[in-house]
């Protein structure tokens, strides 16, 4: 039987990081997953200045910036009116290439070509068996394997679902018609009404391809959905009718992509010799923007403090485990990554009076600041902080941090 200090289950963005980390820092790890080269998958596909600061952490921000497109300058766009112009702050990557990227940044003896079938714990070794029939002991298995619930009812860990379908992302790609590029490098633009049901659509280079996130709140049988796959330019046309004032004619380009999200979270993880690390253990909503950056600090957290800690003693115990849930620095993330999923929704779509007035004072402040900014130059960049903000400004695919700061 192979014997290894961790076991890493899945090499998607959480994964490959935490092997990435472990494996730089000396120890004997084995990262496990199916797919020898990550495949086309439509997740996150922005990191905003926060996410970047928190990458950094890890030790791999040079890999991925250099794979990731930067923007010159960010619009912003509420109303249907244009309220402020800011230096850029954001990098585009698909997904499928920044987990590859990570997963470059892993020794290729590191990999392990096979998906894990069944796992078995115990307060000391824990014990995994692959598809070829191969077992391997660990002292530590680290499940990173994403939506994927199988290997976790094998341990007996559920899925406490908060929100079924609580925001629906868009992905496909623009071209201008009529002119060689368009007049912005990256564009947000909020939902016009909240009757739309948008929160907002943000336009983002990756690359030499203008890149669209659209995040909607509805149900995944509405009928606009439908009409959105069939005919995406005039459905969003439709949908936000002064969009086309400030981006001109244009077209889009290729096939679309529709993601619903559930927030869920794990019950019964608190297990010896086994601990749950991004979306294996909790989702966050993308129209929050906090996926990737719940993802780098779930992973930080766990390399830089709790795996050295836990391997320098005898015994793989739920009271170890139990003290990366308890890391008040994770918890405050994720309450943070929560709490900004159902603010934005509200936020988005709700008619009362005191969401009505909060969209106003949003479309005045930014006015005033992008009013401020027009006559002098660039403000210095600020300090990101690592925990959320409560307002979409700033989200993953989206405004910088300091937007968020300061509106």
């Amino acid at each position: 039987m192979r014997q290894a200090d961790i076991v890493i289950a899945g090499a998607g963005l959480a994964g490959s990081t935490a092997a990435a980390m472990l494996s730089r820092a000396g120890y004997d790890v084995l990262l496990v997953d199916p797919h020898p080269t990550y495949p086309p998958d439509f997740r996150c596909e922005k990191l905003d200045r926060s996410q970047i600061e928190i990458l950094k952490k890890t030790g791999m921000a040079d890999a991925v910036l250099k794979a990731a497109t930067p923007d010159r300058s960010l619009w912003v766009a509420r109303f249907g009116h244009l309220v402020e112009k800011r230096e850029g702050a954001q990098c585009g990557i698909f997904y499928d290439n920044l987990v590859n990227t990570m997963r470059a940044q892993v020794p290729g003896a590191v990999f392990v070509a096979a998906k894990v079938t069944a796992i078995a714990t115990s307060g000391d070794r824990q014990t995994i068996t692959l598809s070829t029939g191969e077992e391997i002991s660990a002292r530590l298995i680290v499940l990173a394997n994403g939506l994927n619930i199988g290997l976790r009812h094998n341990v007996g860990i559920e899925r406490n679902v908060l929100s079924e379908a609580h925001s629906i992302s868009i992905g496909f790609n623009i071209k201008p018609v009529g002119q060689p590029a368009f007049d912005f490098s990256a564009l947000t633009y909020y939902s016009e009404r909240p009757e739309s049901r948008v929160a907002f659509v943000t336009f983002f280079p990756i690359g030499s391809t203008i890149r669209a996130n659209l995040f909607v709140y509805r149900d995944m049988h509405d009928p606009w959905l439908s009409q959105f796959r069939n005919a995406p330019k005039q459905t969003l046309l439709a949908t936000l009718p002064n969009l086309q004032k400030l981006t001109g004619p244009f077209e889009v380009d290729g096939a679309v992509k529709i993601r619903p999200v559930d927030l869920y979270v794990s019950e019964g993880h608190r297990q010896p010799g086994i601990v749950l690390v991004g979306d294996a253990f909790a989702t966050s909503c993308p129209a929050a923007g906090t996926g990737a950056g719940k993802a780098f600090m779930d992973v930080e957290r766990l390399c830089h403090v709790h795996i050295p800690q836990w391997l320098a003693t005898p015994g793989m115990g739920q009271e170890k485990i139990a003290a990366f849930y308890d890391d008040p620095v994770k918890r405050a993330y994720d309450a943070a990554c929560t709490k900004k999923a159902y603010w934005l929704r509200s936020f988005s779509i709700d008619r009362g009076l005191y969401r009505t007035a909060e969209r106003w004072g949003k479309f005045v402040l930014h006015w005033l600041k992008g009013a401020l900014r027009r006559p002098s130059a660039p403000a210095a960049v600020e300090a990101p902080a690592l925990v959320p903000a409560q307002s979409p400004d700033g989200a993953q695919a989206h405004e910088p941090t300091r937007a968020r700061q300061n509106v």
